[in-house]
């Protein structure tokens, strides 16, 4: 190995000690400089983009990666708002979560402390460049960068921009360290510092996340695939289900919040499926369903490919959807629990006891209640950004925020309590 991410990471780890020792307003006033310096180095951030955008063109890469590389004016700025939000949240460095006093006179506290150095791999969205940078810094964290080659010209644009925020505040640059060299094995050398690193976070294809996982000697967090379903319950409102089939699957159907299969109760199906399939092919959604599916598509039925298992484990992220029509929600979950990816899931009903049912029955991530999947965004949620969605269930569960870049530890404020009276005795 060639040292050059060892070399990088050293340097972050040094700069996590004084971010963690930065006050709050220091951080919020940090973050805030980051953000005006994307808003001024907007042409400049463009035009890098243009540059991969053109490059992703001549590699022919899919249209769902095109579209999470693509920055335009209202793009950017949604990143330095998102950037502005962050930096507006509650500081959670020192917060007490929990505080008890044991009967020894023991004042015991739980107290939230930076993680330290984090690590994000991740693919295309030159997005999470800035969104990763704000959320470690907000607590305390360094963040070593990883992105995809994909993006270099757009991450470094941006990196460039926040470490001029860095510098104009006093602070070290390596506190947001971008690896700018796209060889692989530098991602292997990455995954090997269990010395350094405390937390890798990958984001992007499958592939990706297989292989951070298999090769990692740091603790990871996994952003894994999603694989969203929509069950239509029989008591449902098919206006209400209509909506959240076309806006979970057409909006933007290349993020990992899109909806993959669509799940419908047969009591329903008659009424719903016919004007569903249409909505569907009238904004070019491919559909591959089963034979009840097929058999109440009219004339749409030729357009419907037969699907297998293989099309009900896919992650599209494209304009393609799974459908399947369920005797009941027993079965809806079945197909659930073995096809899902634990990352979204939506139910749409009228039914009180059903929805409590399935939001009690399903393991994911996130739930969504007559709402669309495309709210399971740490952004909507109130994050103000997400550095990723957890799929893996350690500290941290669906959009992680501020507080999931932070852990509890314990303090213990006594008054010389001693744990064995002999402690006490003195020795001649």
């Amino acid at each position: 190995m060639s040292g050059y991410v060892r070399n990088l990471a050293e340097q972050a780890r040094a700069a996590s000690s004084v971010l963690a020792a930065l006050d709050g307003a220091a951080r919020q006033a940090l973050i805030d400089a980051m953000a005006a310096q994307l808003d001024a180095q907007r042409d400049a951030i463009l035009a890098a983009n243009a540059e991969d955008l053109q490059r992703a063109a001549a590699a022919n890469l899919s249209a769902a990666m095109i579209d999470r590389l693509k920055l335009d004016p209202a793009r950017l700025s949604a990143i330095a708002d998102a950037l502005r939000e962050v930096a507006l949240q509650a500081d959670p460095l020192g917060a007490v979560t929990r505080s008890e006093t044991r009967p020894n006179g023991l004042l015991i506290e739980r107290q939230r402390v930076p993680l330290g150095l984090i690590a994000m791999i991740y693919e295309a969205r030159p997005n999470v460049t800035a969104d990763a940078a704000a959320l470690c810094l907000k607590a305390g964290n360094a963040v070593l960068l990883r992105g995809g080659s994909e993006a270099r010209a757009s991450n470094a644009a941006i990196a460039a921009c926040l470490h001029a925020a860095l510098r104009a505040q006093g602070l070290p640059e390596a506190a947001v360290s971008l690896i700018e060299d796209p060889a692989r094995e530098h991602v292997l050398e990455l995954l090997q510092l269990s010395d350094l690193i405390d937390l890798a976070i990958p984001r992007g294809g499958e592939g990706l996340i297989r292989f951070v996982a298999e090769h990692a000697r740091v603790p990871v967090i996994k952003h894994y695939k999603g694989v969203c379903h929509l069950y239509v319950d029989r008591a449902a409102d098919p206006a209400l289900a209509l909506n959240l089939l076309v806006d979970g699957k057409a909006s933007r159907p290349g993020v990992c919040n899109a909806l993959e299969t669509l799940l419908v109760h047969r009591d329903i199906a008659e009424r719903f499926l016919p004007d569903a399939l249409a909505a569907l092919a009238a904004r070019g959604v491919q559909v591959r369903g089963c034979e009840r599916t097929r058999a109440l598509a009219g004339e749409h039925s030729a357009a419907i490919a037969a699907a297998d298992d293989s099309d009900y484990a896919a992650e599209y992220l494209d304009l393609i959807i799974a459908a399947r029509v369920v005797d009941d929600l027993d079965e809806a979950l079945a197909h659930i629990a073995r096809f899902g990816s634990d990352h979204t899931e939506v139910i749409a009903t009228e039914d009180a006891a059903t929805a409590d049912a399935f939001v009690r029955r399903t393991r994911s991530s996130a739930v969504m209640v007559n709402a669309s999947s495309r709210f399971n965004d740490g952004g909507q949620l109130g994050l103000g950004a997400e550095i990723g969605i957890s799929t893996t269930r350690l500290h941290a569960y669906g959009p992680m925020g501020v507080e999931s870049l932070t852990i509890e530890r314990f303090v213990v404020r006594g008054e010389g309590q001693v744990r064995h009276a002999e402690s006490l005795t003195n020795r001649e």
